[in-house]
């Protein structure tokens, strides 16, 4: 008898497993056909974000851009291509799966860049997945700015066919090892990060852009990984968030990787190291950029001796620094 009870509990557990319902897809809170164009449809995602306080911060700074990209990458546009389809209609199947996408962002609170695996930088993308930080950095923004020779008032180097080795420290993704390599052509680029991880991420985009034969990856802690290699340019965009940022993180910054944020207390831990060590790794006339988000002013008066040239973007005021190889000796 007793059998015949432990065989029917059995029996009633499969029947619960069996009838447990399988996940579903958001529900939509809006029919496809309602909404007719990509305009209409940007409008609706803007709405939803607002509703929601979705945070943006990763490649996107407002819910309008959010949106577009978004839109786009669900309907398989560049964001470049946005103004010319704005009014266009989208079919039935479309909407759906724009609509798809902008629930799984309001409701995941997953950066957009993971949801379709792809960031813009400079206008090219690149892969990203959960093994990466979502690249934001100014650096880019800054090669293009100051870093291309001739104008003695903003230039920082003479001449950028005169750069022939290039160091990336902190990777991730690679993408600036990438834009690097794309704007100083005759520049090997070594880069290096910590993190297998991130490493298989960066060896992806770097063979996305057919850049293997110059760009270089290791794994290893800091210069820990490049001997003794001396260059005319350290980039680096390190880990820079103190603990009070890192207490209080937006939940889309929860899913990335922690290593990539946590700069200790002050956010300083590994900006120190490198300040300590670049002038080992530069040679005469090279310099070190890099950039530690609102951290300017711990740096200050962490270093003040160091004199730091804070450089500004279209988006960022005093978040990254330059300083000539002959002030880290």
């Amino acid at each position: 008898m007793a059998k015949k009870a432990k065989t029917a509990a059995k029996r009633g557990a499969k029947a619960r497993t069996a009838a447990k319902p399988k996940a579903r897809a958001p529900k939509l809170a809006v029919a496809p056909d309602e909404l007719r164009s990509l305009r209409d449809l940007v409008r609706y995602a803007v709405s939803r974000c607002n509703a929601a306080r979705v945070v943006f911060a990763h490649g996107t700074t407002d819910p309008v851009a959010e949106a577009a990209f978004l839109v786009c990458e669900a309907l398989h546009l560049h964001p470049a291509q946005f103004d010319l389809f704005a009014d266009a209609r989208v079919t039935a199947a479309e909407a759906k799966a724009v609509l798809a996408l902008i629930e799984r962002r309001v409701t995941t609170r997953k950066p957009a860049a993971y949801l379709v695996n792809k960031v813009y930088m400079r206008g090219l993308p690149f892969y990203v997945d959960e093994r990466v930080i979502v690249p934001r950095s100014f650096i880019g923004e800054l090669l293009d700015s100051h870093f291309g020779g001739g104008d003695e008032g903003t230039s920082l180097i003479e001449d950028p066919l005169s750069v022939t080795r290039v160091l990336d420290l902190c990777t991730g993704s690679g993408c600036l090892a990438i834009l690097a390599a794309l704007h100083f052509p005759n520049a090997m680029v070594d880069a290096v990060d910590i993190s297998r991880d991130a490493l298989a991420v960066a060896a992806r985009n770097v063979a996305d852009h057919g850049l293997e034969d110059r760009v270089t990856l290791y794994q290893g802690d800091l210069f820990d990984a490049v001997g003794e290699a001396r260059y005319d340019l350290i980039i680096t965009n390190p880990p820079y968030v103190d603990a009070s940022g890192m207490a209080s993180l937006p939940r889309e910054c929860l899913h990335e990787p922690r290593l990539a944020f946590d700069g200790g207390v002050d956010g300083l831990d590994i900006v120190r190291r490198i300040l300590d060590e670049a002038g080992d790794h530069l040679v005469p006339g090279g310099g070190l950029l890099c950039e530690i988000g609102r951290g300017r002013a711990a740096l200050e008066d962490a270093c003040p001796e160091l004199p730091l040239l804070w450089l500004d973007t279209e988006e960022s005021e005093g978040e990254v620094f330059w300083l000539p190889a002959g002030m880290l000796v």
